[in-house]
């Protein structure tokens, strides 16, 4: 069942747990990514299943798990929703409609401050996104990211900033490789 959480900044991802014990244990073939064809279903009306294939071209392929396009019905303004279940392996990602423009404040890191306590600060960026495309590409790569941390080090479930920064460096690049995903796992500091 998914469990409703909010993700970095503020925003509401719903993540499914998988069953049993996927930090503990966890075997080298559950580590490997399998091969195996990704299907991309839609039902929002405007985007067929075609054009929404062709929204993630160029992204890595979650093998094995299912890519459901469904409408987001806001009722004040559009957001950002995406969700990943494991015991189904399927990502839906919502698309707002009627799709307007908007904007969201991303966390991509958490900087310590200074003192005895620990105690820290977000490290944000403003995002607008502009096209249906702009947001399925950063939800996907977002949801990829779970998938990815799920699969290589058991820990998919959590690490919400590590997958904005990885979606947040990476939605509007034409190729998105695996070696991108090993790149976010580092917080880079600016100067």
């Amino acid at each position: 069942m998914p469990r409703d959480s909010l993700g970095a900044g503020g925003r509401r991802f719903e993540s499914a747990r998988p069953d049993g014990t996927a930090r503990v244990g966890v075997s080298s073939a559950t580590r490997s990514l399998a091969c195996t064809a990704v299907d991309v279903t839609s039902s929002v009306p405007e985007l067929s299943d075609r054009r929404a294939l062709g929204m993630l071209g160029g992204l890595p392929e979650a093998d094995g798990f299912d890519v459901r396009f469904k409408p987001l019905r806001y009722r004040e303004k559009p957001h950002l929703a995406a969700e990943t279940d494991f015991s189904t392996h399927a990502i839906t990602l919502r698309v707002p409609e009627p799709f307007l423009p908007f904007g969201e404040v991303v966390a991509y890191g958490a900087k310590r401050r200074p003192g005895r306590s620990l105690r820290f600060i977000w490290l944000t960026e403003g995002v607008t996104f502009r096209t249906p495309r702009e947001v399925v590409r950063f939800l996907y790569l977002h949801e990829f990211m779970h998938v990815y941390l799920h699969r290589q080090h058991g820990r998919g479930m959590s690490a919400e900033t590590t997958c904005d920064r990885f979606a947040l460096r990476n939605y509007r690049k034409r190729e998105v490789t695996l070696a991108d995903a090993r790149q976010a796992m580092k917080r880079q500091t600016n100067g």
